[in-house]
C-alpha cells in the first residue's frame, strides 16, 4: 500500500520536530576533545577549561565541497563573536588517507585563511566521542558545557547564528 506524499511529509515534519525538541530538552554534556593528533592555530584546548564560553565545534575536512561552502560562515562567526566569548574549534577529520598529512592540513588552513583553532582528528577519536556521522557538522556548546544545538550539512546559517547570539547572551555559570 502506498501512502500519499502529503501525509507522509507531514508525518516526517512532526517526527523531525519531536526529535529536535527532544534534543533541546535533553542537552548532553559535551565530550572532551579525544585523541587529537595535532592542534593548529592554538595550543591544545580542553572542554572543561572552556566552561563559561560558548563553543562551536565544526567537523570538516579540506577536500569536502560542502565543508568549503560552509566554511565562510564559520570563519565569519569566529570573527564576529570571538571577542564576546565564542570559541570556534574546527575538528579536521579526514575522509581520505592524504588528508591525514599535517602539512596538507596546514597548507589548507593557510590557503583558506582559517584563524580559529583546528584539531587534527586522524583517528576519529573526537568524531566518535561526539557520535558524529557527517561533514560538515556543527555542534554548539553552551556556557555550562552542554551540547544544545547541532546542524548537519550546509544551510541553516541564520538559525545557527541566532542560536550563537542567544547562547552568548546567557549568563555565565556560577563559579
Amino acid at each position: 500500500m502506498r501512502i500519499p506524499a502529503a501525509p507522509l511529509a507531514i508525518a516526517a515534519a512532526i517526527a523531525a520536530s519531536v526529535a529536535f525538541v527532544t534534543l533541546a530538552a535533553q542537552a548532553a554534556p559535551a565530550p572532551a576533545f579525544t585523541n587529537i593528533d595535532t592542534w593548529l592555530n592554538s595550543p591544545p584546548l580542553d572542554m572543561a577549561a572552556l566552561r563559561g564560553k560558548v563553543v562551536l565545534v565544526d567537523f570538516w575536512t579540506y577536500t569536502c565541497i560542502n565543508c568549503l561552502n560552509h566554511l565562510p560562515y564559520v570563519k565569519d562567526w569566529d570573527a564576529k563573536y570571538k571577542d564576546q566569548g565564542l570559541v570556534v574549534v574546527g575538528v579536521h577529520t579526514p575522509e581520505f588517507a592524504y588528508e591525514k598529512s599535517t602539512q596538507n592540513v596546514k597548507d589548507a588552513i593557510q590557503r583558506l585563511q582559517i584563524r580559529h583553532a583546528v584539531a587534527q582528528d586522524n583517528g576519529y577519536g573526537t568524531w566518535k566521542a561526539f557520535r558524529n556521522q557527517y561533514w560538515p557538522a556543527v555542534y554548539l556548546i553552551d556556557k555550562q558545557g552542554r551540547i544544545v544545538y547541532s546542524h548537519f550539512g550546509e544551510g541553516s546559517y541564520g538559525t545557527t547564528e541566532k542560536k550563537i547570539q542567544a547562547l552568548l547572551a546567557e549568563p555565565a555559570p556560577a563559579s
